[in-house]
Formats: C-alpha cells, sequence, structure tokens
C-alpha cells in the first residue's frame, strides 16, 4: 500500500485498533505518514459472519468519507 500512495494513487488500510498505533508507526517508516488507516474493532479472527459484517459497517463510512476527499 505505500508504494501505491507514493505513486499518488488512493490508498487505505484497514486496521483493528488493537494495532492502530503499529499502523501509524509501519506507515511513517515506509515514508507515507498520511496513509490513511481505517479503523474496525479488534478481534477479526474467530468471528461468525455476522460479526464480520459488523465489522465491514466500521469501516465503510470511512471509505465514503475518503473517496469523497479524494474527488475534490
Amino acid at each position: 500500500m505505500c508504494e501505491l500512495r507514493k505513486r499518488g494513487l488512493a490508498t487505505a488500510v484497514i486496521v483493528s485498533d488493537a494495532f492502530l498505533r503499529l499502523g501509524k508507526t509501519q506507515a511513517r517508516v515506509f515514508g507515507v505518514p498520511d496513509l490513511p488507516l481505517l479503523l474496525i474493532p479488534h478481534p477479526l479472527g474467530g468471528l461468525s459472519l455476522e460479526q464480520v459484517e459488523g465489522r465491514a459497517g466500521h469501516a465503510i463510512p470511512q471509505v465514503v468519507e475518503l473517496i469523497k476527499k479524494n474527488l475534490k
């Protein structure tokens, strides 16, 4: 994702709240501190389909906002 972002493409990474700090650190280390991180509740593994859909529900509004920003 970082390389795509450096090339000017609209990108984002979905990260659970337990890994937000790591995601920010990694984005900075790879030279894209402005990489959008879409935050979902932790955990993701071991969930039912309905729970995974709930996590997606957290990400969707963030994706919409990211698209709006990139259209401007």
